[in-house]
This record gives C-alpha cells, sequence and structure tokens, in this order.
C-alpha cells in the first residue's frame, strides 16, 4: 500500500511489526533512535522524575475504537465520524486493519473535487497508510513530537499486534495542559508557604 509519500509500505499493522518495518512508524523502543539527543521534560515530583505516558491518557478518556470497511463508502465513513463525533475511523479488511481515514483525508478529496463521487468511491481509495502508532508506554511528550514531525492529528495505540485505543493531537493538548495548570498549583502553593515561615 502507498503513503502519503507514493512509497510502498507494509500494509498491516501486523506486516509492520513482524517484518521490522520503518523504526519511524511505531513509537516507543522502535522510534527511539529517531529521537536520539532530544531530552524528554518531566513533571518534578520530589527526587524523581515523571514521565507521563500515553496509557494514562486512554486511562481517563477510554479505548472506544471506531471503524469502517475498506469497501465502504466514503460517504457513509463521513457519516460515521459525524455520528460518533470523532475524526478518525480505523479502516478494515475483514479482521485486518489496514489504515486510517480522517477529516482530513475527506477535506483534502473535497478540495481537488472529488467530493461528487463519494458516495460510490470506496474508502480504500483515501485511506492513510501505514499507520503510524505507539504504544500505551510511550510517554506522551514523545507521542506529541511524532504526531508534529508526521503532520498527524491521530495516533492508534497497539499492544502486540492489537489496536487497543486511540488518541488525537487534542487529547495531548489538554493532558498537558492539565499537568501544567497542577504543576503551577503545586508551584504556587510551595512558594506561598515559603514566605510564610
Amino acid at each position: 500500500m502507498k503513503s502519503e509519500d507514493g512509497a510502498e509500505h507494509p500494509a498491516t499493522i501486523e506486516a509492520v511489526l513482524q517484518a521490522g518495518g520503518e523504526p519511524v512508524l511505531v513509537a516507543g523502543a522502535l522510534v527511539t533512535n529517531a529521537f536520539i539527543g532530544r531530552r524528554l521534560k518531566s513533571a518534578p515530583m520530589g527526587n524523581a522524575l515523571l514521565v507521563h505516558s500515553v496509557g494514562e491518557i486512554l486511562d481517563e478518556k477510554g479505548r472506544d475504537l471506531f471503524r469502517v470497511d475498506a469497501d465502504a463508502s466514503v460517504l457513509e465513513a463521513v457519516q460515521r465520524m459525524v455520528e460518533h463525533n470523532v475524526g478518525s475511523l480505523l479502516v478494515m479488511e475483514g479482521d485486518k486493519i489496514v489504515g486510517i481515514v480522517t477529516e482530513r483525508d475527506y477535506l483534502r478529496r473535497a478540495a481537488e473535487g472529488a467530493a461528487a463521487t463519494d458516495a460510490e468511491t470506496p474508502v480504500r481509495e483515501i485511506v492513510s497508510a501505514p499507520l503510524v502508532v505507539a504504544t500505551p508506554a510511550t510517554p506522551v511528550e514523545e507521542c506529541m513530537a511524532i504526531m508534529t514531525d508526521r503532520r498527524i492529528r491521530h495516533l492508534p495505540i497497539v499492544e502486540g499486534d492489537a489496536v487497543v485505543g486511540m488518541v488525537s493531537i487534542g487529547d495531548l493538548v489538554r493532558f498537558t495542559s492539565k499537568l501544567q495548570s497542577f504543576e503551577i498549583k503545586y508551584l504556587t502553593e510551595y512558594i506561598t508557604a515559603g514566605t510564610a515561615v
């Protein structure tokens, strides 16, 4: 299957993981080499550094996944995204995941003037593949860096060869913002307590 850069890539998560794939496709241990020299910023907690993982976001938001068959129409995929108020769907061929379709894929298609045929065009013609994925243990900051570097807004989360959740850039920003608010409150209380002595 071809990605946006026109290169051939394995069509499924299983193929990417089993064949070793391109290291940058999978966050966590396999992508570490792409980020050598990049230091993860972490919230200070006593003498230890606390690194927050994307699994924490899944624990808060839930692990709901929405799918569409590769042979379904583009219009059906868009209707399903609207129905579930999500910006992406996993694209399936039987029980295999072959990619992802997003709002951006549809908007690109509409901008090219092809939206008139959405009721007949199968999702497989606009699918983004291969998937760029992370694991529940991947640090939040690393996920943000991957999404920024790859210019994507949705990141499937995998354990083994199974997708166990999906996070968006909005989920990551909200989580980071909440942590920063907590840190500011903690530091303010610390400073206030120090000046009261």
